[in-house]
């Protein structure tokens, strides 16, 4: 059947999951820091997500799709207060505190699921360090968290490259210095990389410097 339903154009997308907060359906998702119709069965064609696109990336379509199931979409919400009422993960619900002890609190910290516009990049000195990092070096969090924001992930195992989201967030936020934290490995050379073309690409000038740990645990320079 020919319906209406949602178009997302990706290079407009900043992937700041306003979108996917106004679906009461779960018809929209982050896929690799972008939003997508996940099913076109959830999305009724109302439109709450159009008026919260800061970007005007999302607009209405006229396809050959598949009907609108509400019986579906309401046996998945039952599915999800289910789950949620079993687990007290937060899912990737931004989270932000300041905490005595350890400076800032943040969720979530995984590249791929941070958003863009997260209220915790304003005014951030900003770590971005390849996951194995934090789990070879001993000192990791007295030494690179302590009131700092974190982004971390690996460039092999997401198979994806970081530079757009890493110039989104540098360009369109405060941050005040960025420490980029890799692996002497040369498979870490690709977060180093998306970051450094990040900041060049942000047309701003932020002090940086880069910090490679060996793989026995210790800082090289």
């Amino acid at each position: 059947m020919i319906r209406r339903v949602i178009k997302i154009d990706l290079k407009k997308c900043n992937g700041c999951g306003l979108c996917v907060q106004a679906c009461h359906e779960g018809a929209i998702g982050l896929v690799d820091g972008k939003a997508k119709l996940l099913r076109d069965d959830y999305c009724d064609g109302l439109g709450d997500c159009l008026p919260v696109c800061p970007t005007g990336a999302i607009s209405f379509i006229e396809r050959e799709t598949i009907q609108y199931d509400e019986k579906v979409v309401i046996k998945n919400k039952i599915s999800k207060q289910n789950e949620t009422s079993q687990c007290s993960c937060p899912d990737s619900k931004t989270i932000f505190k300041e905490k005595e002890e350890t400076g800032f609190y943040q969720w979530p910290v995984q590249i791929k699921l941070v958003s863009v516009n997260a209220p915790y990049f304003n005014n951030a000195n900003l770590v971005i360090a390849a996951d194995c990092t934090a789990y070879k070096y001993d000192d990791f969090h007295k030494i690179f968290i302590r009131n700092r924001i974190v982004l971390i992930g690996c460039p092999k195992l997401d198979s994806i490259d970081y530079t757009e989201k890493f110039t989104h967030i540098i360009k369109n936020n405060n941050i005040k210095s960025v420490i980029i934290v890799r692996m002497e490995v040369p498979c870490c050379s690709g977060i180093e990389n998306a970051a450094k073309n990040a900041l060049q690409n942000s047309g701003k000038f932020i002090p940086w410097q880069i910090v490679i740990i060996s793989v026995d645990g210790k800082i090289l320079n």
